[in-house]
């Protein structure tokens, strides 16, 4: 189940000859949730001349909807749709509000618009990794910190806590692909004195090496 999409809400806002564009973003896990943002966001700006909108759901991209709410057809919404498929997005909804300022912008200066408003809201929102993987409890003897420490730092090893008892407990995450790998070499790195815990499979969503889960975005 491993696809990409958007860590949290971002947003994202510039003016083009006097017209404001605000792109929006949110992940979102059904069409539901998405319809709930749009019209969030359509609240928030009830004044505005166009409120356009594109989402793409599910790891199959099964629901794609879109609108370009009185813009030229195929201005705005196909656009933001477009956006969403060049970064391969799925579980993903953006809004771009305009309030127009009074000189238009052609077809072709429209298109760039909402694109450059989809894609900085994007790039706001962090893209992720949607993956299975697992949390790792490692206890170790003191005079073995620093080869462990070393070992996550030379392989970007998420750790996410040290605690420091009668022994040293790190709680480590990984991918389920490279659970068995790194397990293996922290067993050899400590002759196999240690202590280990593999935690169930869960989802998480990686960005930046961190993994997180979702109730911590």
């Amino acid at each position: 189940m491993d696809y990409k999409t958007v860590l949290r809400e971002g947003i994202y806002e510039f003016e083009e000859k006097k017209s404001v564009f605000i792109g929006y973003t949110k992940r979102v896990e059904n069409e539901n949730e998405a319809k709930i943002f749009i019209d969030k966001i359509k609240h928030k700006h009830s004044d505005a001349r166009h409120n356009v909108y594109g989402y793409i759901i599910g790891k199959d991209m099964m629901i794609q909807r879109y609108t370009d709410d009185g813009e030229p057809q195929g201005t705005a919404g196909i656009p933001i749709i477009e956006v969403i498929k060049k970064n391969d997005l799925k579980d993903i909804v953006v809004v771009v509000t305009r309030y127009f300022g009074g000189t238009l912008l052609g077809v072709g200066g429209l298109t760039r618009a909402y694109v450059k408003s989809a894609s900085g809201a994007i790039k706001n929102s962090q893209i992720a990794n949607k993956i299975l993987g697992n949390n790792i409890k490692i206890k170790v003897n003191y005079d073995l910190i620093g080869k462990i420490q070393y070992f996550f730092n030379e392989n970007k090893i998420d750790v996410k806590n040290i605690q420091y008892e009668d022994k040293v407990i790190f709680e480590i995450r990984c991918e389920k692909n490279n659970l068995e790998e790194i397990k293996l070499n922290i067993i050899e790195l400590t002759s196999n004195n240690l202590d280990i815990e593999i935690g169930e499979d869960v989802m998480y969503f990686k960005s930046e090496g961190k993994y997180y889960l979702d109730n911590e975005i």
